[in-house]
């Protein structure tokens, strides 16, 4: 294409050290929006960008979370557009993100499908994934989509979401339009889009992608929501017993199948999108506790 520089943006980081890679390699240099917050409370993933050569570049705007930082690489996407690319990270922004993105994301999907089947003779019984944006969610569901098996998005519930501090746009959102896509978002009475709050940096999003808009109004895929406290106990659960430590995106898919245990039958098989790992939490997940 031509293009002699990258942007993107990142919330929990993952994205943006995935871009930084891609310079590195290719030579290209890369500059990555991340809200002030996220910097913070990822500081690890700052510093795996920075160590390969990215600039990270805080956002004091807005929430100064995911939402601004993808307000400002789209600004200078506009700016640049003749020498700079950028790299979307989720199935948001404007045609044909969503669908390259799903595309690129739905080898998740494709690969869990078979293993299951050569593992286990059959196709699961349920696909659960945690949902900010809906990257990683609409990777593994959407080989699965023609199948008979049940779908859950599970997303940020936050301190609850009759507390109005969560990210839970599924649940609680109305249609609306944000970065040039016509999905649900969280917004007040006059359409301005309203503060939100997650414990995991990835899910801090007022809006989700539009396929997933689609898959909730034609009830093909549920969309559930966990509170903070319950993804704490998912994270450390999944630690103790398994020895994985589970990005806290992640860790809400594993909360709500702990939750929800009774609705299984013993011999059921379950697919958990573990979308990333925990290591980039551990020290927030620490301070909480009060261990630094």
């Amino acid at each position: 294409m031509g293009k002699k520089r990258l942007i993107a943006e990142t919330g929990a980081g993952q994205h943006g050290v995935a871009t930084a890679i891609v310079g590195a390699a290719l030579g290209i240099p890369v500059e990555v929006y991340m809200g002030e917050t996220d910097t913070k409370r990822q500081a690890l993933n700052v510093f795996r960008m920075e160590l390969m050569g990215a600039k990270v570049i805080p956002v004091t705007s807005g929430s100064r979370t995911l939402k601004d930082a993808v307000n400002e690489a789209l600004r200078d996407w506009v700016a640049n557009v003749r020498d700079t690319y950028y790299l979307i990270g989720s199935v948001i922004g404007p045609h044909p993100y969503p669908t390259m993105v799903r595309d690129f994301q739905s080898v998740i999907g494709k690969e869990a499908r078979e293993q299951i089947i050569k593992k286990e003779g059959r196709l699961p019984d349920a696909v659960v994934a945690c949902v900010g944006g809906g990257s990683n969610a609409i990777g593994i569901f959407h080989p699965f989509l023609n199948d008979n098996v049940e779908l859950v998005g599970v997303e940020a519930g936050g301190k609850g979401i009759e507390t109005g501090e969560h990210s839970a746009t599924l649940c609680a959102g109305e249609p609306g339009v944000l970065h040039g896509t016509l999905s649900y978002l969280l917004q007040d009475a006059h359409g301005q889009i309203v503060p939100t709050h997650s414990i995991s940096a990835g899910l801090d999003y007022p809006g989700v992608g539009p396929e997933h808009a689609m898959l909730r109004d034609n009830g093909r895929v549920t969309y559930a929501a966990v509170n903070d406290p319950d993804v704490l106990d998912a994270f450390e659960y999944l630690s103790n017993t398994e020895g994985i430590i589970p990005a806290l995106e992640s860790a809400h898919a594993v909360a709500y199948v702990m939750k929800n245990a009774d609705r299984f039958e013993k011999n059921d098989i379950i697919i958990i999108n573990l979308s990333g790992r925990g290591d980039k939490d551990v020290s927030e997940v620490a301070r909480m506790k009060g261990n630094l």
